[in-house]
């Protein structure tokens, strides 16, 4: 991407660093308990990604913020099937020292690649429900924010959100009985 979406999203990226920091933080912080300073490679990588593919103009705070959570999840669900497909036996890749921390245990890989497998069947069958766990829980928007975001009410989207959840429960819950983690 070049031109004015480049400068855009470069301009958002500038004015609310330390607000992704804080996002990226709460994501590795879910992810493990002993992380050190990795915040700043994951929304470098965010970044990275998002400056490939997103279109944004410069006053859509509430959008960034929700393209950059998902792509801050997209990167953490990658190093976790990286680390499935090392544990399996796939071809290993040559990692840095420095880079170890990203790793995360068998049983924290197999929890977010269960959580995301969810997702995407979620998104098949309730699209609206995805969106809202997307940006509530990865994001950490507001109920009122996902509301504008979406063009819906807030009370909608309490109840998209708290059915979502529920499903999701269910199906991580069955994905991880079935892999022998629970």
């Amino acid at each position: 991407m070049t031109g004015p979406e480049q400068h855009a999203v470069d301009d958002l990226i500038q004015r609310y660093y330390d607000e992704l920091r804080h996002l990226a933080h709460r994501h590795l912080r879910r992810e493990r308990s002993d992380l050190s300073l990795q915040t700043t490679g994951l929304v470098n990588e965010a970044y990275l990604r998002l400056a490939s593919l997103a279109e944004i103009k410069p006053d859509e705070k509430t959008r960034f913020f929700a393209l950059a959570s998902t792509t801050m999840r997209r990167v953490l669900v990658d190093h976790a099937r990286s680390r499935r497909r090392q544990k399996r036996g796939g071809v290993h890749d040559r990692v840095p020292l420095e880079d170890v921390e990203w790793m995360l245990s068998d049983e924290e890989a197999d929890e977010l690649i269960a959580l995301d497998d969810a997702l995407n069947r979620l998104k098949a069958i309730n699209p609206r429900g995805s969106e809202v766990v997307e940006y509530r829980f990865f994001g950490g928007l507001t109920i009122e924010e996902t509301a504008q975001l979406l063009g819906v009410s807030a009370k909608t989207i309490q109840r998209d959100w708290l059915a979502a959840r529920a499903w999701l429960r269910k199906e991580v819950a069955t994905d991880l009985a079935i892999l022998g983690t629970t």
